[in-house]
């Protein structure tokens, strides 16, 4: 059974950064992409960026560098990091993976297979 647990969600005050984890189990992180998502309040959900061992790729409104991701496969996990937070990044993060043989568009939530429970980020002073 794959399960994606993650972690780190809170309260940042404007300016701040975040870390963010999702740890995997029952998957190998290096044979899957890895996605990262943001719903905010009212909003849908939307893709942040993929890392894959093709690396990274950006999706949408977030071609601008300020969310960070990386993958310690000796943990089996990813990492989100969050920087210059303003008011409009609050919502719930999601991490999610498929299997990198499979293809897919890494920017298309519907490509991803196994969803983590989300973590909540409010940036408020």
């Amino acid at each position: 059974q794959i399960q994606l647990v993650q972690s780190g969600g809170g309260l940042v005050q404007p300016g701040g950064s975040r870390r963010l984890s999702c740890t995997a189990s029952g998957v190998s992180l290096g044979d899957s992409v890895i996605g990262w998502f943001r719903q905010a309040p009212d909003k849908e959900r939307e893709a942040i960026f993929s890392i894959s061992r093709e690396g990274i790729i950006r999706c949408g409104i977030f071609v601008q560098e300020r969310f960070f991701g990386s993958v310690y496969n000796g943990k089996n996990t990813a990492y989100l990091e969050l920087t210059d937070l303003g008011p409009e990044d609050s919502g719930d993060y999601y991490c999610a993976t498929y299997s990198w043989q499979s293809g897919g568009s890494s920017c298309l939530r519907t490509s991803y297979h196994n969803w983590g429970q989300g973590t909540q980020v409010t940036v408020s002073s």
